[in-house]
């Protein structure tokens, strides 16, 4: 006969019996995304960095600071050196790279203050860390992932710098 797992609760230090035994966790672990989604997750992240690196340029454009300028330049650096990125990988795994726009540029030339421009950045960033979070856990090339990673703590470092910009 085989012993039941057993656990105890916070309230109390009475044994009880895990509610599965520890065998079925593959069941609710997360499946690897199959290549096709890849692809798609890699075209849309290229659309929306490229839309992001154009926008922010853009951005620049009317700002007199040289600070803010500089800042604003190597976060569109940053997003076009992801759209390389994603291209190579896309590439790499058999697909053909997106060369579409997203239509985040057009959003962002649309707001009419520099707040608002940083505020829909921050947002459009936010959106994009939280797609990473997402998809980095069930992506089984190595290689892939560890890009995703870096792309992903750039662009929460860029979040930050460019929420300093914004008034208190």
């Amino acid at each position: 006969m085989t012993k039941q797992p057993t656990s105890t609760t916070q309230d109390d230090d009475e044994l009880r019996p895990f509610a599965s035994p520890p065998c079925s966790l593959h069941e609710f672990e997360e499946q690897s995304l199959p290549v096709t989604e890849i692809l798609e997750l890699l075209n849309a992240l290229i659309e929306g960095e490229r839309a992001g690196a154009k926008g922010i340029i853009a951005m620049g454009r009317n700002i007199e600071s040289s600070e803010i300028n500089a800042l604003l330049r190597a976060v569109a650096g940053d997003e076009a050196r992801f759209c390389s990125m994603l291209s190579q990988h896309v590439e790499r795994l058999g697909g053909t790279a997106s060369r579409a726009t997203g239509s985040f540029a057009e959003k962002l030339a649309k707001r009419e203050t520099f707040v608002d421009k940083l505020t829909l950045l921050d947002r459009g960033q936010s959106v994009v860390v939280r797609m990473l979070n997402e998809a980095i856990p069930r992506i089984s090339d190595a290689q892939l992932q560890r890009d995703l990673i870096e792309m992903r703590d750039v662009h929460i470092v860029n979040i930050d710098r460019c929420n300093a910009l914004l008034p208190d």
